[in-house]
């Protein structure tokens, strides 16, 4: 227990703070972001509550989601996975002598090696290999204050009307224009491939640029949470270096207030369904998942994958027990917190949007009603999670050459890294008409590495390379953007 004027055991120092979220701003009981600060306003990193050094911080209100449980039970089970997700501890806020309640003081999501661990992005990082990565996208409201943003060429499936997906930098803050390309380029390259006749091909289809089993853990955690924002809002994805793997990786997890049965619209509330369906039931919706999730549930080896990540985790991380064992203990950890909560707030069995009815009248009800909602949930995905698992890698497919093509897509120039027991006899550059495009390669110095000038008049679009070796004839997927 702490109290006001009690010495501080903890941070002690300036900060700067702003409300933050969209349609959350409309509560009594406001989110806010803040920064550390020094005495002169300079952003400084400190740890906060035992967690990892940083500047930027947030406090989530939870107003609506009155068992104050929805992100952090979210997070626990992305770490649980193996995957980073924001780490988070509940506190009582008092701002300027006000109290405002329990929240969740959460990390915001960062590139930084105790966060999002991809490689620092420079403004001189415009070439080669340094403009590959990193970078954190997101897919959300358009532009915002992000500097940076772009419309997927790709409708979302069954929109009733002019329904678009916006993708978003988020890291760089600022990036340069080259880098914004890249990134657009790269991502559009993953949705062509997705799209495409080939896609199921290991080395031309959508595996080449996406980190498939983080599509399969963020789809197991939205689908058990049954999260109407899922795939379509707060999605974050990200992308490191070509030479530190380089795939588009879905997460980290964010932003699942309306999950776990919270929202009474779109079927929120309903325990059977597809999530990432929303518009078979809300086509009008304004924002709608794209394509990418109905596509992946056509390739039998995906499926098969999801079948062995949810049997891996059904009964552990995802285990009724455990999860019923974990919403005890954290209410009770908020015994006293959410009493003054809901004394500030006297919401308690009262409607806020977007809850479904009935609504319980006490904390230990909205308790008891978030674990029976989870059973039923578990029991349906357990039904109804399509694939068979049986002799099937969960892991990327991966084909026995150490080869790799950078940057994808590229520009001025590109580079073939091949490993040390290959020999390349010949390469070819082809444009989608099966045309081949004349490039003369050259062999630098280190042996293994290929490199190639392109013409200035090259045009932009999705080209193979193709590559013959000791290894048979490869394959690759690249695509070119302007300078």
């Amino acid at each position: 227990m702490n109290h006001v004027g009690d010495p501080f055991n903890g941070y002690n120092d300036h900060i700067g703070i702003e409300i933050r979220g969209n349609s959350s701003t409309m509560f009594q009981k406001k989110s806010y972001g803040f920064e550390l600060w020094d005495n002169t306003g300079v952003e400084i990193t400190e740890r906060l509550l035992g967690m990892p050094s940083e500047s930027d911080w947030v406090l989530s209100a939870s107003y609506s989601d009155k068992s104050l449980l929805n992100n952090p039970l979210t997070f626990d089970l992305g770490q649980r996975m193996g995957r980073y997700a924001p780490r988070w501890c509940h506190v009582e806020v008092i701002l300027n002598g006000a109290y405002l309640g329990v929240y969740a003081l959460m990390e915001k999501i960062k590139r930084d090696g105790d966060r999002v661990a991809i490689a620092k992005l420079q403004p001189q990082d415009t070439i080669g290999d340094d403009l590959t990565g990193g970078y954190i996208i997101k897919i959300d409201w358009a532009q915002g204050s992000n500097a940076a943003y772009w419309t997927s060429e790709f409708a979302p499936p069954n929109a009733s009307g002019a329904q678009t997906v916006e993708f978003l930098v988020d890291y760089p803050n600022e990036p340069m224009p080259q880098q914004a390309a890249y990134v657009q380029a790269y991502t559009d390259s993953f949705e062509y491939a997705l799209d495409g006749d080939d896609f199921l091909d290991t080395l031309v289809g959508y595996r080449h640029f996406l980190d498939v089993p983080s599509a399969i853990d963020f789809f197991l955690v939205n689908e058990f949470a049954r999260n109407v924002d899922g795939y379509r809002l707060s999605t974050f994805l990200y992308k490191d270096k070509d030479s530190n793997g380089g795939k588009l990786t879905l997460g980290p997890l964010w932003d699942f207030d309306l999950g776990f049965g919270n929202a009474y619209y779109c079927d929120g509330s309903t325990v059977a369904g597809w999530s990432y369906e929303i518009a078979d039931v809300c086509d009008w919706s304004d924002k709608l998942p794209p394509f990418w999730w109905s596509r992946f549930m056509e390739d039998p080896v995906f499926t098969d994958s999801l079948r062995c990540r949810w049997e891996s985790l059904r009964d552990n991380v995802f285990g009724i027990q455990r999860l019923d064992a974990w919403c005890d203990s954290m209410a009770n950890v908020l015994a006293i917190g959410q009493q003054h909560n809901f004394t500030q707030y006297p919401i308690l069995g009262t409607y806020v949007w977007p809850n479904p009815e009935p609504v319980p009248t006490t904390y230990a009800g909205e308790i008891a009603e978030l674990k029976d909602w989870m059973h039923a949930r578990w029991e349906w995905l357990d039904d109804n999670i399509p694939g068979h698992c049986s002799d099937v890698a969960v892991g990327e497919q991966r084909t026995s050459t150490s080869l790799a093509a950078f940057p994808n897509p590229f520009n001025d120039h590109i580079s073939i890294r091949i490993g040390t027991s290959q020999t390349i006899t010949d390469c070819a550059l082809i444009d989608a008409l099966g045309a081949e495009v004349p490039v003369k390669w050259q062999r630098m110095a280190a042996g293994n590495l290929l490199n190639a000038t392109v013409a200035e008049t090259l045009r932009p679009g999705m080209y193979v390379l193709r590559i013959f070796s000791n290894e048979g004839v490869l394959n690759v997927p690249v695509s070119h953007t302007s300078l």
